[in-house]
């Protein structure tokens, strides 16, 4: 009868100790059943399981092994395993599998210690943790709120690799919610699925996702009603009201604005935090992007110029003898169009809506966000944050990058230091 077995090896990392391990395991009649590596702080963990034919020492075979490695000061720790434990370990293969990824200006022990008690006190195992953050300078021991920068090349980014079913599933994700906003991080769970690494197409809104200010209220301080539009804009995003009856009223107090304002506002309007780290990105790894906004056209078109959006859909301002009627051409982008437009992009595409990554701050983007695989609300008010599938609070944009897996180091491009980084996106 075979015996299994797990043999675990510890050290300064350093060349040619797997092969060392594999050469000495072939000299016998052996097989690999599950192999993992790694390696932190230049220190190596590698362990192996292993199944040998029946009648071969085992525990000489390793003793062998360990008098070979100790000369390179390596450690090795045999664990024999039982067939009842092989076969538990088996059918773990079948569990659920999640992905819970932390971002923090700054990564303390708190969070990690809270964050897996949490996993812990829902069910569920890890099975291997990865930093997806580059190394980050000694000394800074601040908070989060002390940070000044929020893109993910600032950030620490840490991916808990997860398998197993919540234990108690309903009000998990506000319960996470609660502990990343007590913390100042954000945390996201996923699935862990084929659709996490094919995402295709990303979709986002404009007004405070993109750019850091709602247009409208923009317009609305040149037409000199900058207080009322933005009392009814937050009860808008709030979803206190509808966004049609919302949206008309707003543009109703715009008519008669002079149609140079929107070059005035379009002018001091600025990007978020890491848009343009993410553009570049999405566009460098094959991506579709997409506008879908309540805001309009006007601004929508100068971001596709800017930054090279495959799509743009918003609302076209009425003007009149160059003056703001007070009115848009054709239907209202509200929350249910902006939902069918993710629709209609994602079929254009030849992609899945599991495929798509949606991003927005305001109630009416939450049918978007519902639809998409992977639904992101960006500093969003409370209830978008809560209806939403995952949330970014507290970091850049970019910080989506750290959701979808990719790390800093295939973040770190030389390419995007290039002073042409407009021309570079626009192509």
């Amino acid at each position: 009868m075979s015996q299994v077995a797990l043999i675990r090896v510890t050290g300064a990392d350093q060349t040619g100790v797997t092969s060392m391990l594999m050469q000495h395991l072939s000299q016998v009649d052996s097989s690999i059943l599950d192999i993992g590596q790694a390696v932190i702080h230049d220190n190596l963990v590698l362990g192996v399981l292993v199944e040998f034919a029946d009648g071969i020492g085992v525990e000489l075979i390793v003793d062998d092994l360990a008098a070979r490695l100790k000369a390179k000061e390596m450690r090795v720790k045999l664990t024999l395993i039982d067939d009842e434990q092989y076969h538990s370990w088996t059918l773990e293969q079948g569990k659920d599998r999640h992905i819970l990824t932390l971002l923090a200006a700054k990564l303390h022990a708190n969070h990690i210690a809270r964050v897996t008690r949490f996993l812990a006190d829902n069910g569920l195992n890890i099975d291997k943790i990865t930093r997806l953050s580059g190394r980050v300078p000694l000394g800074k021991l601040s908070s989060a709120a002390d940070e000044v920068s929020s893109t993910a090349e600032n950030l620490a980014c840490v991916e808990f690799s997860l398998r197993g079913r919540f234990q108690h599933e309903t009000g998990v994700r506000e319960r996470l919610l609660e502990l990343a906003s007590q913390m100042e991080v954000d945390l996201a769970i996923q699935s862990d699925d084929i659709y996490r690494r094919n995402r295709r197409v990303v979709v986002f809104d404009m007004d405070s996702t993109l750019i850091d200010a709602e247009v409208i209220d923009e317009l609305a301080k040149e037409a000199g009603v900058g207080d009322q539009v933005s009392a009814i804009t937050e009860q808008a995003m709030r979803g206190e009201l509808d966004f049609n009856e919302s949206f008309s009223r707003r543009l109703a107090l715009l008519q008669g604005l002079e149609v140079q304002a929107l070059d005035r506002v379009a002018e001091r309007l600025t990007l978020n935090d890491g848009v343009e780290k993410l553009m570049f990105m999405l566009k460098k790894l094959g991506y579709k992007t997409a506008i879908v906004s309540g805001g309009f056209t006007y601004f929508a078109e100068k971001l596709r110029q800017d930054l090279g959006f495959d799509y743009v859909y918003a609302n076209h301002l009425e003007v009149v003898d160059g003056k703001v009627s007070g009115s848009v051409v054709g239907d209202i982008v509200n929350g249910e169009r902006k939902a069918d437009l993710l629709k209609e992009i994602a079929q254009r595409e030849g992609v899945s809506l599991q495929q798509v990554i949606a991003v927005g701050d305001g109630a009416n983007d939450l049918p978007m966000l519902g639809l998409a695989g992977l639904g992101v609300a960006f500093r969003a008010k409370p209830l978008v944050r809560a209806t939403a599938k995952q949330s970014i609070s507290s970091n850049g944009l970019d910080g989506v990058l750290y959701l979808m897996g990719i790390s800093q180091r295939e973040l770190a491009v030389e390419e995007f230091e290039k002073p042409d980084i407009r021309q570079m996106l626009t192509g």
